[in-house]
């Protein structure tokens, strides 16, 4: 393929259910939703064995993503593309968390390596869409807080008693490296950008049951062992509603995030790839002779082949752009 071919990339969304979803993936966000009210989180891109995004639209439409990389992985990934196999590092979702999730904690990519299916650690970084009165996110222990702490609550039942917690605004942005304990609660909406991983340690599941009837099931010296100790409470970030053009959320090792609140400003053209996703409002993207109008809720992948676009806020939107980590 050739960046005369490089389109911008719609897929259809994966509705995963779950005990603790509801239907504001339909109500609020345009999700294809059943009518049972779990419906829990929307994967927008993804690949990630047998969960794949599948492309909606244009000539390349029926391809999923990693057929579109293993045609042709620097037109999708880009030259510079370190990924130890072809396949795409992030995964974006967006979640309705209408029950508490449980208090988890994500390895990181050496021990996620030695595990029986080896898998990528997770890190991710969580925008918050919409927020309840009262709704609470659980980031992080609190200072001082050690392994035998944490091991003894655990036991107690008392876990939330050592986590750090706070009441999120909408537009908040909450970065949770791998090892950082935390849960997020009821009546939040959740945009997420995270490696394309599935390591998940649950260390505690509020003394309720699955849909089965039974606890599920928990991995707390799991949880223990990859627990980051030293890095305390995690607050918000949050960005400037009237400030133009793109402003940065996470910078990390594994992804940038960043946020359009107003104005307009360039994305692309950078032998990079580029995903965009309007969790609040509608936008405009540009791309060549193409206007693409994203309504609230909608995502897009710009593979690394394509030429410069343009992305246009409406008043009050905003617009998230996930990639590849900085040079």
């Amino acid at each position: 393929m050739t960046h005369a071919d490089a389109y911008p990339l719609r897929f259809r969304p994966l509705i995963k259910q779950t005990i603790w979803g509801g239907s504001k993936l339909g109500t609020m966000l345009g999700k294809p939703i059943g009518g049972d009210g779990n419906d829990a989180e929307s994967w927008e891109i993804v690949d990630h064995g047998n969960d794949q995004s599948v492309l909606e639209s244009g000539p390349l439409a029926g391809k999923t993503l990693a057929e579109l990389i293993a045609d042709d992985p620097v037109w999708l990934l880009g030259s510079k593309h370190s990924q130890p196999k072809n396949q795409f590092p992030l995964l974006l979702k967006y979640l309705d968390c209408n029950r508490v999730l449980s208090v988890q904690v994500h390895p990181d990519d050496a021990y996620g390596a030695t595990m029986p299916v080896p898998d990528l650690g997770k890190t991710e970084a969580w925008y918050v869409v919409d927020a309840d009165p009262g709704a609470v996110i659980y980031a992080g222990l609190k200072a001082g807080v050690d392994r035998g702490q944490l091991a003894e609550a655990v036991r107690a039942g008392e876990t939330e008693r050592v986590l750090h917690s706070f009441a999120p605004d909408p537009g908040d942005c909450v970065f949770i490296p791998a090892g950082t304990v935390h849960a997020l609660g009821a009546g939040l909406v959740i945009a997420e950008i995270q490696q394309s991983s599935d390591t998940t340690f649950r260390l505690f599941d509020w003394n309720r049951v699955g849909a089965d009837g039974q606890p599920r099931p928990l991995h707390i010296e799991q949880s223990l062992d990859v627990t980051d100790y030293e890095s305390g409470p995690v607050p918000a970030r949050k960005s400037h509603k009237s400030q133009s053009g793109w402003q940065t959320l996470v910078q990390c090792d594994k992804f940038t995030l960043d946020a359009l609140e107003a104005g307009s400003d360039s994305v692309g053209g950078d032998e990079r790839f580029h995903i965009l996703t309007v969790p609040r409002g509608s936008a405009t993207l540009q791309a060549g002779n193409d206007t693409i109008k994203l309504a609230r809720g909608q995502s897009v992948l710009l593979p690394a082949a394509i030429e410069t676009c343009r992305v246009t806020v409406e008043s009050g939107a905003t617009v998230l752009h996930a990639g590849p980590p900085a040079e």
